[in-house]
């Protein structure tokens, strides 16, 4: 349902589904999640197509993939580029489609803020999840002057009130895998993560994070949905009350599917 609004929020003719391999990724050797992504496709591939259900990548997957969708699909049907979003380039993929939820997460994060007669600059942002998404947002927040106080992924949570060097923070990701130990920002405990005190709150992680038991905490004024359904409706309720303003996520996170 959420795919199906979303694409038809963008005003694209898609439809909308979810699926995917209940695993840890990071656990797996790189020949293992070819493995794994040739057999799902194997399995799925009657039920997929450029016509009926065309798979992007989500938690855990990226261009390559893709590719190996694409390739696995292309055996049983012929070359079908078309048959998944997020491929790499030299497979017909679209410039600029790495960046482009989180860049989306950005220009919506801007026309909002600009409805409510602020600015992202200066404006202090937390976001858990540092994955595609978060990150780009991160970074493209930070250029806009934004500052980004907490920052949180699988590995743990960091805190830095006067803003995180989110260039320094994603040069150390791509080296340790993880926000953790990074020195320019103070651990703290990652369950703390959407309650810390900020004016933005971007959930990029995963679904449901926002509920009843978490919702009074909030301090943040905004929050701008990255991931997918991450506020609950007994959220919603407690955050509506309190006069939060909450950016769907078939808004927010739509400018994956609108480059592809």
């Amino acid at each position: 349902q959420l795919m199906t609004w979303k694409t038809a929020v963008a005003n694209i003719p898609y439809g909308g589904a979810k699926g995917g391999i209940g695993c840890d990724p990071s656990k797996l050797s790189i020949s293992e999640l070819e493995r794994l992504t040739r057999v799902f496709t194997q399995k799925i591939h009657d039920l997929i197509g450029i016509h009926t259900d065309v798979p992007a990548p989500d938690m855990g997957t990226g261009p390559q993939t893709m590719a190996w969708i694409l390739d696995e699909y292309s055996k049983f049907h012929g070359y079908s580029p078309a048959v998944v979003t997020g491929k790499p380039i030299d497979l017909g993929g679209s410039l600029g489609r790495d960046a482009a939820t989180g860049r989306g997460v950005m220009f919506a994060t801007e026309a909002l803020l600009n409805e409510h007669g602020k600015s992202i600059s200066g404006q202090r942002f937390v976001i858990q999840g540092f994955g595609n998404v978060g990150s780009w947002a991160a970074k493209l927040i930070s250029e806009q002057g934004g500052k980004i106080v907490a920052v949180s992924d699988i590995t743990g949570a960091i805190k830095n009130k006067d803003g995180i060097d989110i260039e320094s923070l994603l040069n150390y990701t791509k080296e340790h895998r993880g926000v953790k130990g990074f020195d320019g920002a103070h651990p703290i405990d990652a369950n703390s993560i959407l309650v810390e005190d900020c004016d933005i709150l971007i959930p990029a992680a995963l679904g449901g994070v926002i509920n009843r038991e978490n919702a009074n905490e909030i301090k943040a004024k905004f929050i701008i949905e990255a991931a997918n359904h991450p506020t609950d409706p007994d959220a919603d309720e407690i955050l509506s009350k309190k006069g939060v303003v909450i950016l769907p996520d078939i808004y927010a996170n739509s400018g994956g599917v609108t480059v592809s």
